[in-house]
């Protein structure tokens, strides 16, 4: 899906020979196409990208307050910020040069070399020198170097799943005798990045460079411009009020110093030196922190994310556009219903629990083939073990004549193999013995999806494979055709009798049938039955099965040929197969819901199959609207915008609607997760808030688009990332009210104490030591901080909610008032009664220190007061508390520490005034402050 038809790309280039181009001709194309390369985009320099970090208004105020501090000496205070905006620019620096190599991976796609044929003779030539027109040579294990179409070929299969995302390789057949080559349709096309896994070919050059298909999408990656994250939003628009903030308080000291006739000069030093304590100088490096703690944690539950802002956007995902196939589903195809003798058979992958009425043996008067001595070669014959086959609810014995018919033909005529034998191929004239084992070693096979999902319901029926490989020897094989649709081998017997087995089609092989086995006897086939049996597929189609028909014929012991022989057949049934949900993708479908997350299912599938799947996981229900990528190709903007409000399942889309639904659902102002495998999938996972490339079956290409990528490729990973991204987002808000309420008490603190006329409370670097210390350590530590139970509970929040909300700025101000009114009082008090600035100011920083640590707890809930909180359910926190008392310690009690901070010792008196004006404050938040819903 998605790929574009040859529509004369090259048609200006003339006439084509088996000769190929000359080097002349060759040469002058050369000159008018350009090389075949994909051109990228000019690269960010590591210097510019560098010099980016620097740009953020937070670090703007950082450096702000360094020049202010080296200009007034504190030059500690000027080396430890310089050391904090470093690392922090550091740490973006390589996360961010990083993701720009989404080029240089696609660039990698490119074949190396080519096999051309000019002048009539072949020669490999660098691929970049290709041109339209170009003969090129083509055989398994080669990368196609450019778009192309086949003019001859045997067997040629070709692997896009980097462009489609399908695992199958497709066929692909040369164009007609005497057709336009440069008209040709998909089915002759090949694309450059694609490898040829089966045959051999010779094609024509259509496209090359950005001309290609793979050019399309590396053009649509470069023209995509990348969105500021929800975060890197809220911390913007935060850095501008702590500007504004700043610059007031300025202002504010400096205009009321000038009014009391105070020094102008003294006056705006001291307002500077107020606005730098209003600075969370630690708050980048944090959050920082905080995000990378969150990558580790996801990276256990098996998301790795590439973009550290990504981890914090994915708790506003308000929609998840999820592939079905692999990421839904387990990409497995399973066979789910049988259709044989007029009956419908449930098959379950569940063994039922009890005991099935078995049927009494019965004579065979049909064609006799799987039997030995008149027992069908099984495990069952004589057990009564329980089973997975169901009909209308009750368990079906396995060995039942006509299941076992079924799935014997579909055993035999099979090309899977057992897992761990994938080298071991076998040959037309060997048996299947090979690639047979004793049925109970649940091993799974490995082969066409199809023929793998025949051989596990075969095995659930409980078949012998290693008796019926010694039954049975294949002697010939007509593989599969796209114009008979049907596959057919012929086997032996050990008395040399042979037999037709067929597969394929339903309505093919029906025309191909004259008879059909019904209760052990094969008899003519009428129009009744043969109306019977399209409406059991009819009816299995529309449960959005695919549906394949098996048929046998006896050819006994003489000579026969292969004309005529897939005919006079006898019907023996019918199996529906699809890819079942992933089990635990259900589960995740319910907490989206209950998170108030929307889950949309994107796939290329037919329309049934897409809302029977939907439907299983409750995805879709009654009402909501399905669209497809034709529908979707006729929908102006404004159309698709209203149809995608309500749309939940999108089904025969390309990649390019994928962008185009993104597109719509950002328009909406919804934050959209994107996942995408493909390399089609790229511009999409690009353009979405939160691209999602899948580890497993995912391109390098998509990896690099991508913000996050899933280890296991499944649904439910992308539900817990986003808890994930929403527990971050809560520890941000808890470290942010901390560390915001913790500087707002020093400002007033330093602000009223300027106004009273007072000694400077606190020094530079006591504030300093306070940010990074006190406020650094506790904050990175809330970090830690477990989930609240209602966290997915919650609806997602809005993209253009401020960081404040939900009353977040109306705790930090209250709790920011009462530990500056604590240390001001501390301060004044001990000021007032011994006249001891040194002892004053170290009451002051005592105060405000412990005011901080009891207040980090009150931070771990915006509901709930510190008397309602469990207290010691993080660690981390308890240590840095721990660690921050002791340092604080340190600060007042060793001379050296002193001699920098300029503290005194404090007896027990200033201990005990600072320790009750500090545990004041959380009794009065908890008496005056009702719990919050």
């Amino acid at each position: 899906m998605g790929l574009r038809e040859n529509t004369g790309l090259a048609a200006n280039t003339g006439p084509w020979t088996v000769e190929g181009l000359s080097h002349e001709e060759a040469e002058e194309r050369f000159l008018r196409y350009g090389p075949n390369l994909l051109m990228e985009k000019k690269m960010i320099s590591p210097v510019r990208l560098l010099f980016s970090q620097f740009t953020d208004i937070m670090v703007i105020i950082l450096m702000i307050s360094t020049a202010i501090s080296a200009f007034m000496g504190e030059l500690t205070e000027a080396v430890t910020i310089v050391a904090i905006i470093t690392l922090n620019a550091f740490l973006g620096f390589i996360q961010e040069y990083k993701t720009e190599k989404t080029m240089e991976a696609l660039k990698s796609l490119t074949a190396p070399e080519a096999k051309v044929i000019r002048n009539g003779r072949q020669a490999s030539i660098p691929a970049d020198r290709l041109v339209p027109g170009d003969l090129i040579l083509l055989e398994a294990g080669d990368r196609i170097a450019a778009d192309s179409v086949l003019l001859d070929g045997v067997n040629v299969q070709v692997d896009e799943s980097l462009l489609t995302g399908e695992s199958i390789p497709v066929e692909k057949v040369p164009v007609p005798t005497g057709a336009d080559p440069y008209r040709a349709g998909r089915n002759s096309s090949v694309f450059m990045g694609t490898s040829v896994t089966a045959g051999r070919a010779r094609a024509l050059v259509t496209a090359t460079g950005m001309k290609t298909e793979m050019g399309r999408i590396a053009d649509l990656i470069q023209n995509i411009e990348e969105d500021q994250t929800p975060l890197q939003k809220r911390l913007d628009k935060l850095g501008k009020i702590i500007a504004a903030g700043c610059l007031a308080i300025c202002a504010v000291v400096a205009g009321v110093g000038i009014l009391r006739g105070e020094d102008v000069f003294n006056m705006l030093l001291s307002g500077i030196s107020l606005a730098v304590a209003a600075v969370p100088e630690g708050l980048p490096a944090i959050v920082t922190i905080s995000l990378a703690l969150g990558v580790r944690r996801m990276m256990r539950r098996n998301a790795l994310i590439r973009k550290l802002p990504a981890v914090e956007t994915l708790g506003c995902a308000g929609v998840i556009c999820s592939d079905k196939t692999g990421t839904l589903t387990q990409n497995k195809m399973t066979v789910r219903q049988i259709y044989t003798d007029g009956r419908f058979i449930e098959v379950s992958d569940e063994i039922s629990p009890g005991k099935y009425d078995r049927e009494k043996p019965g004579k065979y008067s049909g064609e006799r083939f799987g039997r030995h001595d008149g027992e069908s070669p099984g495990k069952n014959s004589c057990e009564n073990s329980g089973s997975y086959f169901y009909i209308k609810g009750r368990a079906l014995d396995p060995s039942d004549r006509s299941l076992k018919r079924v799935l014997e033909i579909a055993a035999l005529c099979n090309n899977a193999i057992p897992a761990g034998t994938a080298g071991e191929r076998r040959s037309v004239q060997g048996g299947p013995a090979d690639r047979f084992r004793s049925a109970g070693k649940k091993q799974g096979f490995t082969g066409d999806p199809t023929e793998t999902a025949l051989m596990d319901a075969a095995e659930k029926a409980g078949l012998a494979f290693d008796e019926l490989g010694r039954m049975y020897r294949r002697t010939d094989e007509l593989p599969f055709d796209p114009e008979r649709k049907c596959m057919s081998v012929v086997c032996a017997d050990r008395k040399g009798e042979a037999f037709l087995f067929t597969k394929g089609a339903p309505d093919m092989l029906l025309n191909k049938c004259s008879r059909v086995e019904s209760a052990g006897t094969v008899k003519s086939m009428d129009q009744l039955e043969r109306t019977r049996i399209l409406r059991a597929n009819d009816r299995m189609a529309a449960g959005a099965l695919r549906v394949i028909a098996v048929a046998y014929k006896r050819l006994g012991k003489g000579m026969y040929t292969r004309e005529g022989l897939e005919s006079d057949l006898v019907f023996a049934g019918l199996l529906g197969m699809i890819d079942p949900p992933r089990p635990e993708a259900a589960e995740a479908v319910v907490k989206c819901k209950m998170a108030g997350i929307r889950p949309v299912m994107i796939t290329g599938d037919h329309k049934l199959t897409a809302v029977a799947i939907a439907k299983e996981l409750d995805i879709y229900r009654g009402g909501d609207t399905v669209l497809t990528g034709e529908e979707l190709d006729s929908m102006d903007e404004g159309e698709l915008g209203k149809a995608a409000a309500s749309a939940t399942v999108y089904a025969r889309v390309s990649p390019k609607h994928k962008l185009a639904i993104v597109r719509a659902l950002k328009r909406q102002g919804s934050i959209v997760a994107m996942t995408g495998d493909g390399v089609n999938d790229a511009p999409a996972v690009k353009e979405a808030d939160i691209g999602v490339a899948m580890g497993r079956t995912g391109t390098d290409v998509t990896k690099e688009a991508s913000s996050m990528v899933l280890m296991d490729d499944n649904f439910a990973t992308i539900v817990s990332a986003i808890e994930e991204g929403r527990v971050i987002y809560s520890n941000i808000r808890k470290f942010i009210r901390y560390m915001l309420s913790c500087n707002l008490g020093e400002v007033l603190t330093m602000f009223l104490g300027m106004l009273a006329g007072l000694p400077v409370p606190l020094l530079p670097i006591q504030i300093l030591w306070v940010n990074l210390v006190t406020d650094g350590l506790p904050a990175a530590a809330l970090g830690f901080d477990p989930p609240e139970k209602d966290v997915m509970k919650r609806k997602p929040r809005d993209s253009g909610e401020s960081i404040f909300s939900h009353g977040l700025a109306g705790l930090i101000i209250a709790r920011g008032i009462l530990i500056g009114m604590a240390t001001l009082a501390v301060y004044a008090s001990l000021l007032w009664y011994t006249a001891d600035v040194g002892l004053a100011r170290t009451g002051g920083f005592v105060t405000l220190v412990l005011s901080q640590l009891i207040h980090v707890f009150e931070c771990k809930s915006e509901t709930r007061n510190i008397f309602q909180i469990p207290l010691f359910n993080n660690i981390y926190l308890v240590l840095a508390v721990i660690c921050s008392l002791i340092m604080m310690l340190g600060v007042v009690y060793i001379p050296v520490l002193q001699n920098i901070f300029k503290t005194v010792p404090l007896g027990l008196n200033e201990w005990m005034i600072a320790g009750g004006l500090s545990f004041l404050a959380p009794v009065l938040t908890s008496m005056f402050t009702p719990r919050r819903r």
